[in-house]
């Protein structure tokens, strides 16, 4: 079949990282004949400030015409924080229904991470997070606008519907990892009685019935933070709700070496999933060739393992190990290399 891959750019730093990807889309689509079709779809913040536009009903529909997404970044500073991102990020998640958020936290070798006696083998586990609920489904409002009296509520919802898909790919997802077979559910159920109460009920009756080859765990996601960076060789598999998911993937990115090395993906099992960087459009460096673009590559890698190609998906992730041997650092301007020069070193390795 030919896969249609609908490219979005974005803003800042995102053109030029994801240039990278497709660079060794390509070389690596001719080593394995794997055919597609690039579609450019313009969801940026200077198309917003000209226009007025973000994402409407007519792209969603268009879009799930397509096999998968590849993103650069959303995120431009002359445009107020929050319209692009809910107009753009949330707005494709919740539309095509992107309910689950996949975070492979691994360190590869001669990657610097901040915790000291730790290395490649401590540092390997995968965060899945829900992607359509909680506190982001923006269930709220204000009383009083303005006054002394003000008040504002942001309500988290949890359906039994949408927590038990979100397991059931967490379970899977660990057995076909097949490396510990250990989910651990995070949360907060001393303090989040209601909606935590509902996830562990959840998370155990559907282990106990469909996954008893899975080790269970559940930790508190004030102690998941220490043990990030106490212990993470204790993790293998993650399964959490949307904030919480959210808030230690940024913490992964860290103690895997960085943004500039961070990919993710927004999935949706049935449908179109949309795969990208997780640092951001990092509006100073753009044009300026430095940008580290192996996040994106390796949401490429994420994006054709999605889509069944796996042997294509192995080949980059063993060109960037191999990459990122030869590179000193992978903060901006401190590579050794430029940007380009970073996609060439990928693609002449697959």
């Amino acid at each position: 079949m030919t896969y249609k891959i609908a490219v979005i750019g974005g803003d800042g730093t995102g053109p030029e990282v994801v240039a990278e990807g497709l660079k060794v889309l390509k070389t690596v689509a001719k080593k394995y004949n794997i055919s597609y079709e690039l579609k450019e779809f313009d969801f940026s913040g200077k198309r917003y400030l000209k226009t007025g536009k973000l994402v409407d009903d007519a792209d969603i529909a268009e879009l799930k015409k397509y096999n998968a997404i590849y993103l650069g970044a959303v995120g431009d500073p002359e445009v107020k924080p929050g319209i692009l991102e809910h107009g753009v990020l949330l707005k494709l998640r919740f539309a095509l229904d992107q309910y689950i958020n996949l975070r492979p936290v691994i360190l590869y070798p001669n990657v610097y991470t901040p915790i000291k006696d730790k290395g490649p083998a401590e540092i390997d586990f995968v965060v899945v997070r829900e992607n359509t609920e909680g506190l982001y489904a923006s269930t709220g409002g204000y009383l009083r606008k303005g006054t002394p009296d003000e008040i504002a509520t942001q309500v988290s919802v949890n359906t039994r519907k949408g927590v038990e898909r979100c397991l059931r790919y967490a379970f899977e997802y660990t057995r076909k990892r097949n490396k510990r077979k250990q989910l651990t559910l995070v949360g907060k159920t001393n303090v989040l009685t209601f909606a935590f109460d509902l996830w562990e009920r959840a998370f155990h009756e559907i282990g106990e019935k469909d996954y008893p080859d899975i080790k269970r765990e559940y930790a508190h996601v004030d102690a998941t933070c220490m043990w990030f960076v106490k212990n993470p060789e204790w993790f293998d598999v993650i399964v959490t709700d949307n904030m919480f998911g959210d808030i230690i993937t940024d913490l992964g990115a860290m103690i895997q070496g960085g943004m500039g090395i961070a990919a993710g993906g927004n999935i949706n099992p049935h449908g179109v999933s949309m795969f990208e960087p997780i640092g951001g459009s990092a509006p100073k460096y753009t044009g300026k060739n430095v940008i580290n673009p192996l996040a994106a590559i390796g949401a490429m890698q994420l994006l054709l393992s999605q889509l069944g190609e796996e042997k294509a998906a192995v080949d980059i992730e063993q060109a960037i190990i191999k990459t990122v041997a030869k590179m000193p650092s992978q903060a901006a301007g401190k590579m050794g290399m430029g940007t380009k020069e970073v996609g060439d070193s990928v693609a002449s390795l697959i």
